[in-house]
């Protein structure tokens, strides 16, 4: 373990290392190749060659650099670790509230996403992040434990036009509060009856807030008090296969809302 450790130390604690060895991972390049692929001095370059050739990670045909078969092996699982730490720090801040139960992909797929969190001069930024998406979409899928007014009034507003196609399946409490507004429950009934826009019931609570708009996913997440603590959106096409599909089980459980329902 001691051994092991030491030379996971030695090719974390220098970037060039790293870059070397992924470099020659993917191909064989010539020595001044490698210096324009990693910026790494001739020098420094040198050392690094020496250094992985007496591990026996990189071999030398008298022109070219490949990277062994231990070479690819070591530069691999040390790639799939650094985007493991990368994707760890992006969502360290807002792991409590990813609601990781209900979530059958690789979490290292959300290392491109988006993360929005409210701030003191911007406490509605999340909000808005999804506002944003669901103006800029044609096609608009929600499953969620809650429908607020903003994002009911721009899918309304678009899908009436026409200019959108929306399918949205509610846990009881998120139309509930609909509901007992009545001018709410005016805009809801105005979107059922858009040609394109369905909207459907779950008997049962619904642990998410996730929409997607055409092909990027969006999350609200909350703390246990119900707080918006931040948004994350992605367009990973793993996260949006989960997604539609997570929707398609929700929406063939729920049964079609009828505006009498709501009174």
């Amino acid at each position: 373990m001691d051994v092991a450790l030491e030379e996971i130390e030695f090719l974390a604690l220098s970037a060039n290392r790293v870059e070397v060895l992924d470099a020659l991972r993917k191909a064989s390049l010539t020595r001044h190749e490698l210096e324009a692929e990693t910026d790494a001095s001739q020098p420094t370059l040198g050392r690094i060659l020496r250094d992985f050739t007496d591990r026996g990670w990189i071999e030398h045909d008298g022109n070219r650099y490949a990277a062994t078969a231990t070479g690819r092996l070591v530069a691999a699982a040390f790639t799939d670790l650094l985007e493991t730490m990368e994707t760890e720090l992006k969502l360290r801040d807002v792991v409590e509230w990813l609601p990781t139960e209900e979530m059958d992909f690789d979490l290292r797929r959300l290392a491109d996403a988006t993360i929005t969190v409210p701030t003191r001069t911007k406490p509605g930024a999340p909000v808005q992040r999804v506002l944003e998406l669901l103006r800029e979409s044609t096609h608009v899928q929600i499953f969620s434990h809650a429908f607020n007014e903003q994002s009911l009034d721009v899918v309304r507003e678009q899908t009436v036009a026409g200019s959108q196609t929306f399918e949205g399946v509610f846990s009881p409490d998120a139309l509930d509060a609909i509901a007992h507004d009545s001018t709410l429950r005016q805009r809801l009934e105005d979107l059922l009856d858009a040609d394109a826009a369905e909207i459907r019931l779950h008997d049962e609570p619904i642990p998410l807030a996730v929409t997607i708009t055409d092909d990027v996913v969006h999350l609200l997440l909350r703390d246990e008090d119900g707080l918006l603590r931040a948004a994350l959106d992605t367009d990973d096409d793993a996260v949006l296969s989960w997604a539609r599909d997570m929707h398609e089980q929700y929406w063939q459980a729920a049964s079609p809302l009828d505006a009498s329902d709501l009174h």
